[in-house]
């Protein structure tokens, strides 16, 4: 009797959360009904931006567009290829129709609590995981985003921003902390937007392909933005002085194009990156220097946390694998669970 009362809040709640994504999504009638011979013939362009139903195209001659989405068009993100057509008659408003998307060579997601897995960016060839020495230098934040990079497929580079704040033992000290992670083969910058430190060997990286910079919010993603591109009025706000945690600046990704060659776009930060939406075995193979290992256990189910002849853990006892790694890996485990929205 108790478990079909469970079973039947459950179903009741889930009722009540789609209906509340029905209320909050945007409308898009008459999107479908506009006549075809309103607009001229297909052509080709990139996503810019997305606000809701409508999205900045830029075409090949580098003009924006904001357009329309057919309802057709299920997924759209920054970043994107799509096919699309102008209006004949522009009105300096909604000038065009997107008609379809392109194959992407790459996708970043982001667990939402309330919507589930939401796409971030499209076709990124390199993903810059921002962080900062202030309010705290997160190595297990950096983990989860090397766990992501390393799942989708795309190249991760390591930016810690406002190192301007550091000493010179406090530097060399957090050149020595990272040095692990270029010993997996992740390339890691210290930089400081503020005093222009380590910003050129930044903007070494991002003059081909298109670049993202993630992070939590507070760690200077738009500062960076605007000492890579001078002129540019990102927003930008101080750490709250209360809580310690930053406070959001950018509201949706946008793609820029930079002086000198390159693509770069500004995601919006978060205050934690969760993993719920994988399995224990992806974040175990988001752990590059477990790969060796996988295979080697006693027993084929073994969840590399407890599980006797566990070669994972052999590894950790006899230094192959770092101890701080390994901790940072149970740590992402424990919260996955604890995470994961009861409706998801």
């Amino acid at each position: 009797m108790t478990k079909k009362k469970h079973l039947t809040q459950r179903q009741q709640q889930r009722i009540a959360d789609n209906a509340s994504k029905r209320l909050r999504a945007p409308k898009n009638k008459g999107v479908e009904s506009v006549d075809d011979n309103s607009f001229a013939a297909t052509e080709t362009g990139l996503i810019l931006s997305r606000f809701g139903q409508h999205a900045d195209v830029e075409d090949t001659n580098g003009v924006v567009v904001r357009c329309n989405m057919r309802r057709s068009v299920a997924s759209l993100v920054t970043g994107d290829r799509v096919v699309w057509r102008r209006a004949l008659q522009p009105t300096g408003g909604i000038d065009g129709v997107i008609d379809a998307v392109e194959e992407r060579s790459s996708v970043l997601l982001r667990p939402d609590f309330y919507d589930g897995l939401k796409p971030v960016a499209a076709n990124i060839d390199l993903m810059i995981i921002v962080s900062a020495i202030l309010p705290a230098l997160s190595l297990n934040i950096i983990d989860r985003y090397l766990v992501a990079a390393e799942i989708t497929g795309i190249k991760p580079l390591l930016v810690i921003n406002k190192a301007d704040l550091l000493s010179a033992d406090e530097f060399i000290a957090t050149e020595q902390q990272l040095a692990l992670y270029q010993q997996l083969g992740y390339n890691f910058l210290l930089v400081s937007a503020k005093s222009g430190v380590g910003m050129a060997q930044l903007l070494s990286y991002l003059h081909s392909g298109t670049s993202i910079f993630v992070g939590q919010s507070g760690v200077g993603k738009s500062s960076l933005m605007n000492n890579l591109m001078p002129g540019l009025e990102a927003l930008t706000q101080e750490v709250s002085a209360n809580s310690g945690l930053g406070q959001h600046t950018t509201t949706v990704s946008r793609l820029y194009h930079l002086p000198d060659g390159g693509d770069l776009i500004d995601s919006p930060g978060i205050r934690e990156f969760a993993l719920w939406h994988l399995t224990a075995e992806e974040v175990t193979r988001g752990f590059t220097e477990f790969t060796p290992w996988l295979g080697r256990c006693k027993f084929r189910d073994c969840k590399h946390i407890s599980d006797p002849g566990c070669a994972i853990q052999h590894a950790v006892e006899t230094g192959d694998i770092r101890q701080e790694r390994y901790d940072s890996y149970l740590k992402i485990l424990a919260s996955m669970a604890q995470d994961k929205p009861n409706h998801f």
